[in-house]
């Protein structure tokens, strides 16, 4: 047997190093992640052995065994499942087969408590890596099903780690923890306990649909007198193997909910709502839903594993189903079991199935209508729900037309009402102007930059509440949802703005006629000087103190969602848009009146340029020169020293 040594990646070293010399408020956690992973390798194992006939494998007593060697001071979780190969235990134990490592290094050594940084343990899918808060050192022997050459792998945690082939192991996988030593002080963690581990067993994995097996010593006394009591062993089956969502909802308690979450989502936060559900008629199935109440960290990565377990008729078919429920729903986690299906199934068998999408239709329409109920009852809890997953919600804004009017209701958002709360878009519509007929919005990178950007000008003067967008998603939904509730949503920086009164609007028109003569040749020179960058130059009836602004047609891509669609490489084609001029302010009619006075003046063109310039700058566009900005701005302020 060939042994050969191998160093963790440096991301692995800096966590198991946090792992292992950091405090956790729950060590008895690390269990729960054991017998978690070996039920999801009976799973796997019975699933392929209904996909694959040829595999020759023995599935009639699929169980988990528990041992402890109380001498020796080491617990083993022992399972008959499908087993790691070794290029697959390279893979999933010697590395960290994900991406955000170095974030979740980060977060660990910022967390400011015990249970912060346990929580962060499940959410970066590194619940293995536990093992070592209670063992010295750590040894897996694995023989995926179907082959015949094992794998041994062992680790004290320290950086490097030992791999080798074995022949003659059984199929499946044991995890054996030589456990660190206890004193007065730690004897609540005395792994080494059967009474111990029994009571783990039943607190975290009580519902695991498949048995976990324990051998016990009994003491049988002799009934001849002054003969030694004869000791035996026996094998308990310590778990009680009922699907949870199989059992009405008063007859689980919250704490069976809260591990049951933890095991089917491998996190270890709490859940923030259940959501138990029975569908009988046509199509009978059920489903246990859990919303989480924090992000995973890879919500918004390709590679992140998204949909919910699905089982027939109790028995495991895949996990991370993604037709069962929309991609912007991915964050929720949870069992569905249908009767119905074949066990056969397949994920593109899944695509075209009639009782899936009846499935998916209902199940969402549940999620939603559970947030709904969230919003209107549970302020704290909706608080926290939409801190974690509202951006992804709003996904579904471009993408379920069916659900629409239920994510906008559902939907909350900064607005220029308040400073740091979020409103509905019907508290919206409540407090609009009399005669106002639209949302107004505008989207950006940050709300300090939305706020101080000119085109807020008037609208702050007139006191128009604005909604405040700054996820890249509201840069896609705004152009694809028509209206809210019979009002119709308006971008404050594209198109024209008419926010005068019937009354106002006829003394607002015989005086833009006024102004447009007054200015006409400043705006058709500028328009000529500016022609490269600029599709007009008009007067703005939307500034109040800034000298220009730029605005887009009302079907332009704003300059956000531009940037978003190159960066996704994406090629989108240059387009102008307009320069809007305050025709009060004294840097507009300055220039204004230098035109009459000395038109041939070149630095008037300059002039011209960094008006627009700074225009872009304050809507926080990047300029296509900034080199020649910085010239001409050195050069004229020159000129006033």
């Amino acid at each position: 047997m060939t042994t050969e040594q191998r160093e963790f990646q440096a991301e692995t070293r800096q966590l198991l190093d946090l792992m292992v010399h950091s405090i956790y408020s729950n060590k008895d956690s690390f269990l729960r992640e054991l017998i978690s992973n070996a039920s999801d390798a009976l799973d796997k194992l019975r699933l392929e052995s209904y996909r694959d006939k040829d595999l020759d494998v023995d599935v009639s007593d699929l169980h988990i065994e528990v041992d402890i060697d109380k001498e020796a001071r080491t617990l083993t979780i022992r399972d008959n499942g499908i087993g790691m190969s070794r290029d697959e235990v390279i893979d999933l134990i010697g590395t960290l087969a994900k991406s955000g490592t170095a974030e979740v290094r980060k977060k660990l050594k910022e967390a400011k408590d015990a249970a912060a940084s346990e929580e962060l343990i499940g959410q970066f899918g590194i619940g293995f890596y536990s093992t070592f808060m209670v063992a010295d050192k750590v040894t897996l022997l694995t023989r995926k099903a179907g082959e015949a050459t094992a794998t041994r792998w062992e680790s004290s945690g320290e950086g490097t780690y030992e791999i080798s082939d074995v022949d003659g192991a059984p199929q499946g996988s044991s995890v054996t923890l030589h456990l660190k030593p206890t004193d007065e002080e730690d004897h609540l963690y005395d792994y080494a306990s059967e009474s111990k581990i029994k009571q783990l067993v039943k607190k975290y994995s009580d519902f695991i649909a498949w048995p976990i097996r324990i051998d016990v010593e009994k003491r049988v006394k002799s009934e001849e007198e002054g003969a030694e009591d004869t000791v035996t062993i026996e094998t308990e089956t310590i778990n009680s193997q009922k699907a949870l969502w199989t059992r009405p909802k008063d007859e689980v308690s919250e704490e069976e909910y809260k591990e049951f979450y933890k095991h089917v989502s491998h996190a270890w936060d709490e859940p923030l709502e259940v959501i138990p559900f029975k569908a009988e008629g046509t199509f009978e199935y059920q489903a246990l839903l859990f919303i989480p109440s924090q992000a995973p960290f890879d919500l918004f990565m390709r590679e992140g594993k998204t949909g919910v377990h699905l089982y027939v008729k109790r028995v495991f078919i895949m996990d991370d189903s993604e037709e069962l429920l929309p991609e912007y729903l991915r964050f929720i986690k949870g069992v569905v079991d249908a009767q119905d299906l074949s066990l056969n199934v397949s994920r593109e068998i899944l695509q075209q199935d009639r009782q899936i999408r009846a499935i998916r239709r209902r199940l969402t329409r549940k999620v939603l209508s559970t947030i709904k109920e969230m919003q209107s009852e549970h302020a704290e809890k909706y608080q926290t729900f939409w801190s974690q997953f509202g951006r992804a919600l709003k996904e579904g804004l471009i993408s379920d037309s069916d659900n629409r009017e239920t994510l906008l209701t559902v939907s909350s958002f900064a607005s220029t009402n308040s400073e740091e709360g979020l409103t509905t878009l019907a508290e919206y519509v409540d407090r609009m102007k009399d005669g106002q007929e639209q949302i107004y919005y505008m989207t950006g990178e940050s709300r300090q930059q939305i706020e101080s950007s000119p085109h807020m000008e008037a609208f702050k003067a007139r006191g128009l509440e604005v909604l405040l967008l700054t996820d890249s998603v509201d840069e896609v939904w705004v152009g694809n949802v028509p209206d809210f509730d019979g009002k119709s949503f308006q971008s404050i920086s594209k198109g024209e703005v008419d926010l005068d009164t019937e009354e106002e609007k006829k003394d607002a028109e015989s005086k833009r006629e006024e102004q447009g003569k007054e200015f006409e040749d400043l705006l058709k020179w500028m328009s000529e000087t500016l022609s490269e960058d600029v599709k007009e130059v008009r007067l703005s009836s939307r500034l109040t103190t800034s000298p220009a602004c730029v605005v887009g047609d009302e079907f332009s891509f704003s300059p956000q969602l531009e940037k978003m669609y190159k960066a996704s490489g994406q090629f989108i084609p240059t387009s102008k848009r307009i320069l809007e001029l305050n025709p009060t302010h004294d840097l507009v009619t300055g220039l204004k009146k230098a035109r009459e006075d000395r038109s041939d003046d070149p630095s008037l063109a300059e002039t011209a340029e960094l008006l627009y310039a700074t225009a872009l700058l304050a809507e926080g566009t990047e300029l296509k020169d900034p080199a020649k900005f910085s010239r001409l701005l050195a050069d004229r302020l020159t000129r006033t020293v």
